[in-house]
């Protein structure tokens, strides 16, 4: 069998994944390799702004900030922050996706963001989805996901709840 990358990809829960976690999500891609993948949930809200997950953090947030959503990006580490950003910038800490989006976990683009330094598009998303080495594979095989290419506008111009519907049309869904 040969490997095949999902990096800088779109995966789409299939309807009929009703496991109480993954339920009508849009995931961006990030690392897919043999030993495994990561991306982050980009349509489900958590209860907080960005205003309260700066101040978290020790970093004063401007009054506008309460406007910003965040995200859940998935079950694992969901104490800490990830920013999913276009462009990919200088950070300390980031994964590149694809040669203008990256996803950044250090605190220094908390900061730019804080002094409206912030990359021109961006999502903080708490926590990530990871798979084990051959298990994304197995859940295709069993048609949980679809998978399709990224689309910028999916993740940063759409509202949260159009994200998934938006991700299947892509594909003629």
């Amino acid at each position: 069998m040969i490997f095949s990358s999902l990096k800088n990809h779109l995966l789409i829960a299939m309807p009929a994944l009703h496991d109480g976690v993954f339920d009508r999500t849009v995931i961006v891609v990030c690392e897919h390799n043999a030993e495994g993948a990561m991306g982050v949930v980009i349509n489900r809200l958590v209860d907080i702004n960005m205003s309260d997950a700066l101040r978290a953090v020790d970093i004063q947030p401007s009054e506008e900030m309460i406007h910003r959503p965040v995200y859940w990006g998935g079950p694992i580490q969901p104490q800490h922050g990830f920013i999913l950003h276009s462009p990919r910038g200088e950070w300390l800490s980031s994964l590149e996706v694809n040669d203008d989006l990256a996803l950044t976990s250090s605190p220094d683009i908390l900061e730019a963001i804080a002094q409206h330094e912030e990359p021109q598009r961006y999502l903080l998303a708490l926590g990530y989805a990871g798979w084990g080495a051959q298990q994304l594979e197995a859940e295709l095989q069993d048609n949980a996901w679809l998978h399709g290419p990224l689309d910028m506008a999916v993740i940063f111009d759409l509202p949260a709840s159009e994200r998934w519907q938006a991700a299947a049309r892509l594909l003629g869904v």
